[in-house]
């Protein structure tokens, strides 16, 4: 605990939590408002947490949308919360890291979902290509709050520090103004929670090793890759044994013994190219997904500037492409390339209103008057008329591009 109230662990504590920002929790408190509360109250925090008496605010719950359908639940701690974990993190991470399973890829430094990705890609190309796929049903609200405090027990002697990981686990859960108190699960949404879920499912990862398995795991996405369906059976009855001991329980409607190329894989899917080797792409739900954000974004019935709709949709686009972009389909990022230009030239349509505005818009830009009265004409015909032939000369391809919205395929 005297590493965790450390000055220099605490300013970096302080640093991090600025920079990923966030929504107050239950008692209101921005981000903003941060540095000046531990100014005037560090000296008693400090005291509190040295002493073992500090006790966490109930989380704030909040629901967001899956890709897949259904919400996921978060539980947002308060930001004096999120600090004082984002310190314990500091601390454990070094103490813990390095022994973990080489083969897990979530929530670790130097590491990312794109490694997972890789390594994956290369155990399907080894010829192991059925994929054992799993799902934990609820893992961040199964977490067995015993049985991860005595993982946790066996590398940290500081009981101070035990109670206070123990008290983020029980702390409960605001919903609707009540507080619903917690006997099990980790909420997604405060820093502590990935290191936690790291620690409890190593275990698992240490017995595939010893068994010699193929597998790849990001936080709760465990996929083991065999070379048929029974040795897969076999591994997938061995997993729920596994798992069983933990306290968790694998999800058999989201689970599956199946070739690799019919699975995905944090959002991308496998699949073999001209030449017999094993390519990425982007999966069909993670595609549908981004689709649907980007009508939203652009939808017709939605205010704001054409310069407003322009800056969102650059910055959700920019974060999408850096996500996928190890996905080896440039012909099938070209066509969304067409739809999304199209889809904003829809909205510019919108935005002109009156086909009096769009012939004086349409011959400003260089459009014959023939074209430009022909587009015109057909003006609230908005997704038909994107396509025209006057509106594909009016705003090249990168006409968008120039103002700030990213190519998929370049």
């Amino acid at each position: 605990m005297e590493g965790v109230v450390e000055r220099g662990n605490a300013l970096a504590a302080l640093k991090r939590v600025r920079q990923n920002k966030g929504s107050p929790g239950v008692d209101g408190m921005r981000v903003e408002e941060l540095s000046a509360h531990l100014r005037e109250r560090w000296q008693d925090l400090r005291e509190q947490l040295l002493a073992g008496t500090y006790q966490p605010r109930p989380v704030r719950r909040h629901e967001i949308p899956k890709p897949d359908g259904g919400t996921r639940t978060l539980g947002i701690p308060t930001v004096l919360d999120r600090f004082i974990q984002q310190a314990v993190l500091q601390v454990l991470q070094p103490l813990f890291d390095p022994d973990f399973s080489e083969h897990s890829y979530g929530f670790r430094p130097g590491r990312s979902a794109h490694d997972a990705v890789r390594v994956a890609q290369r155990h399907i190309q080894a010829g192991r290509t059925w994929v054992v796929d799993v799902d934990l049903e609820a893992f961040f609200d199964r977490v067995n709050h015993d049985v991860l405090m005595g993982r946790l027990a066996k590398r940290i002697a500081d009981k101070r520090l035990l109670k206070l990981i123990r008290r983020y686990l029980e702390a409960g859960m605001m919903v609707e103004g009540v507080v619903r108190e917690r006997e099990e699960g980790t909420p997604q949404g405060g820093p502590l929670s990935p290191l936690l879920a790291n620690v409890l499912l190593d275990e698992v990862d240490k017995e595939l090793e010893k068994r010699g398995h193929a597998f790849v795991r990001y936080a709760d996405d465990c996929n083991v890759y065999v070379q048929s369906q029974r040795a897969g059976e076999r591994v997938m009855d061995g997993l729920r044994r596994l798992y069983a001991k933990l306290r968790l329980k694998v999800n058999e409607s989201k689970s599956a013994v199946a070739k690799a190329q019919d699975r995905k894989f944090l959002g991308f899917r496998f699949w073999w190219g001209p030449k017999g080797e094993v390519m990425v792409r982007v999966a069909p739900k993670a595609t549908e997904a981004m689709k649907k954000r980007v009508r939203s974004i652009t939808g017709r019935a939605r205010g704001g500037s054409m310069k407003a709709v322009v800056a969102e949709l650059g910055t959700y686009l920019r974060g999408w492409k850096g996500y996928f972009r190890p996905a080896q389909t440039p012909n099938k990022f070209r066509r969304l390339d067409g739809w999304i230009r199209r889809r904003l030239i829809a909205v510019q349509l919108a935005h002109w209103k009156h086909g009096t505005t769009a012939h004086g818009q349409l011959r400003a830009r260089g459009i014959a008057e023939r074209l430009a009265r022909e587009a015109a004409a057909h003006l609230r015909q908005w997704w038909r008329t994107s396509n025209h032939p006057a509106l594909n000369t009016a705003f090249p391809a990168d006409h968008f591009f120039r103002q700030g919205v990213p190519r998929l395929a370049a």
